[in-house]
């Protein structure tokens, strides 16, 4: 797909990751955050990021990431919030960042390290002593091989990833699961932005490239990975 369709296809997400606005609230409350410095390496558009800052008087928060686009959209964000002077956007891999925090976000990033268990060693240097809020899809019943080639080789039951965690050093402090709802509401809104732009372009050269899209990404996950693939969020400390 071209830029235009690229950076119009996350525009109805609130994040990118399926999290309710009462679960994020409670992972913030579990963050024990402070007047320091936030680190959110895989960050996205850093909406998560943003609401840490907003209700954390002091606080000083980095996102980092490679998509320019989404970076784009955070500063934006930062900017109408007012938030553009604690929080900056940079442009980086987030697993060479090396500047330490005492906090740290790694939602739906462990890809960039290479897999989870390199995540969570890796992310060890990122906070040498505090919180880490860490997410990332485990599998919650045993995947068909639609799945396992969808997400790969290197994702892990719940047991496997705690056990994981403990091996790079991290004591679990909090845990919980994305439900049901949290997952449909998540797939729905990454579909939809594209869903209504082929609504009012169905004659455009593109549409029929969007229009199969859409149907795969549905259809994968409906049948593929619905209720197979789960999504945990653990703060972590050390």
């Amino acid at each position: 797909m071209d830029d235009e369709l690229n950076a119009l296809r996350r525009t109805r997400m609130r994040w990118n990751t399926p999290l309710s606005e009462g679960h994020a609230e409670l992972l913030l409350d579990r963050m024990a955050l402070d007047g320091g410095h936030l680190a959110d390496l895989g960050c996205g558009w850093g909406e998560l990021l943003l609401r840490a800052v907003a209700r954390t008087p002091g606080l000083r928060a980095t996102g980092v990431d490679t998509d320019g686009t989404s970076l784009a959209r955070g500063r934006a964000a930062a900017r109408e919030r007012g938030l553009d002077r604690r929080v900056e956007f940079v442009e980086a891999d987030a697993a060479t960042w090396d500047v330490p925090a005492a906090r740290a976000f790694c939602i739906g990033a462990s890809h960039a390290f290479g897999s989870t268990k390199a995540a969570l060693e890796g992310l060890a240097g990122a906070v040498p002593s505090g919180r880490l809020l860490y997410g990332d899809g485990y599998w919650a019943t045993p995947p068909g091989p639609a799945a396992q080639e969808i997400f790969g080789p290197d994702v892990l039951t719940l047991p496997d990833l705690l056990d994981a965690a403990a091996g790079a050093g991290w004591r679990v402090l909090h845990f919980s699961t994305a439900d049901q709802r949290e997952w449909d509401d998540f797939e729905s809104t990454s579909r939809a932005a594209w869903a209504e732009w082929l609504s009012a372009h169905p004659a455009d050269r593109r549409a029929a490239g969007v229009r199969e899209w859409l149907d795969r990404r549905l259809r994968e996950y409906v049948v593929d990975y619905r209720g197979v693939l789960g999504f945990t969020y653990l703060v972590l400390g050390r």
